[in-house]
């Protein structure tokens, strides 16, 4: 069986009177792929940015990989891959020069850097691509470069935060593609987040869905459906989380700044 690589108790966070994630409690095998879903403003990114280094939590414990985010965020950073939502890459530098400083910000030792740099980007299909400026990349060959980019320091987690938003259903399937692929062969745990309910039943062994800022189901996506007696993820997440109109969790401003703030503390 394997061990947990994410461990979740008790956390909280309050900003002010306002409690946006509350006492919410979850845990995630090693090499699993864990969707964690929920309406806009339901908690889900300030999970994720609690998970990531990027707040300190009210109260509560946290584990990624054994560490402790508020006290081994360098551990807990040199853990993980991350692709926001929102676009990160420098588009006024080629493709390679994108991964080769990433490369250098995650200190990948200049023996290996060449060489995981090719292939990674074979693997994503965009060696060909090395030389051309980001500028120039459609939609979707920057999200695979971003991916590619994330799993330069070789991640024990891949955290993704609406990875095929905006994408073309081909696009997707063959990000999912490799996604899946690295979580069998190589044990990555992916940890993601979507608003594709189609796409989470097909993918994730596990679904856990954050409303109000609380847990209110955690488990396979047939064990919710067998729940909720309905007959697609969808329909046991609108079950479980109602049918209102949520407004945004938070701006893509942001999710972009606090991005800056993560790298600049490398």
């Amino acid at each position: 069986m394997n061990e947990n690589i994410i461990e979740v108790s008790g956390l909280t966070k309050r900003f002010g009177d306002l409690v946006a994630v509350n006492d919410v409690a979850f845990t995630v095998t090693a090499g699993e792929i864990f969707a964690f879903l929920g309406p806009n403003g339901a908690g889900k990114s300030t999970t994720i940015k609690m998970l990531t280094t990027l707040l300190l939590p009210t109260k509560g414990k946290i584990l990624i990989d054994g560490h402790d985010p508020v006290s081994d965020q360098d551990a807990v950073r040199r853990s993980f891959g991350i692709v926001f939502q929102d676009p990160s890459l420098d588009d006024e530098l080629t493709a390679y020069e994108n991964m080769e400083f990433h490369a250098i910000l995650y200190k990948v030792s200049p023996a290996q850097r060449a060489k995981k740099i090719e292939g990674l980007m074979k693997f994503v299909e965009l060696w060909d691509r090395k030389d051309g400026l980001v500028k120039t990349f459609s939609g979707g060959m920057k999200r695979r470069l971003e991916i590619a980019r994330g799993l330069l320091h070789d991640p024990r987690i891949f955290f993704l935060d609406e990875p095929t938003l905006g994408l073309d259903p081909q696009t997707r399937n063959h990000i999912w593609s490799y996604l899946n692929d690295l979580s069998k062969k190589d044990g990555v745990t992916v940890f993601f987040t979507t608003h594709y309910m189609e796409e989470a039943e097909k993918i994730a062994a596990r679904v856990a869905i954050i409303d109000h800022g609380r847990i209110v189901a955690c488990d396979s996506p047939a064990g919710l459906k067998s729940k909720t007696k309905t007959s697609t993820l969808e329909e046991a997440f609108l079950n479980l989380t109602g049918h209102e109109i949520r407004d945004e969790e938070a701006t893509g401003a942001d999710r972009m700044r606090q991005h800056r703030q993560m790298w600049a503390r490398r």
